[in-house]
This record gives structure tokens, C-alpha cells and sequence, in this order.
């Protein structure tokens, strides 16, 4: 996975994979409801700035959109043969 750059005027940030998953669990634990959500957000990821964060998840959203209007291609998985047994075995015993 490559890492997002994010620039900012003062700024400039690599958003590792680390980074991200950190930011993703940020948001969990401080939702819409919460005071200062933002700043708290920063401090949980570590090394960036409220409007970093904000420009990240305003970057999520926009991606969310792609995907649920269809703007993003699924991936094609290869079929696991060892997969296909056990999901025939799995339906065979129901």
C-alpha cells in the first residue's frame, strides 16, 4: 500500500500505513458528537495538525463516495481451490 502525502502551507505529512490505521481508530473513539474532535484526533495519530486530520478525512469521505457510486473498480480475487471446498463442505452440511 503507498502512502498518501498530504501538504499543507507550513507542512508536509506521509501517511503510512501505521499513520492511517491510527487516524481510522481516531475516528472511531472520537465521533461527531465529540468536543475538539479534530484536535483530539491530531494528538491520537501524533505528529500532525488539525487541519491535516480534517483534509485526511475529507479525503475518506470522497473515497467512500467513489466507491458506493461504482467509480472504483472490486478488485478480482483469484478463486482458492482449498476455499471452494470448504464453502461446498460448509453448504453440504446445512
Amino acid at each position: 500500500m503507498t502512502s498518501n502525502t498530504l501538504s499543507s502551507p507550513n507542512t508536509s505529512l506521509r501517511w503510512t500505513t501505521e499513520k492511517n490505521k491510527l487516524f481510522e481508530n481516531a475516528l472511531a473513539i472520537y465521533d461527531k458528537e465529540t468536543p475538539d474532535r479534530w484536535y483530539n484526533v491530531a494528538m491520537f495519530v501524533g505528529g500532525t495538525t488539525e487541519v491535516e486530520v480534517k483534509r485526511q478525512y475529507e479525503m475518506l469521505l470522497e473515497d467512500i463516495k467513489n466507491i458506493e457510486s461504482g467509480k472504483v473498480p472490486l478488485p478480482a480475487y483469484r478463486r482458492n481451490a482449498a476455499c471452494s471446498k470448504v464453502n461446498i463442505s460448509n453448504a453440504e452440511q446445512r
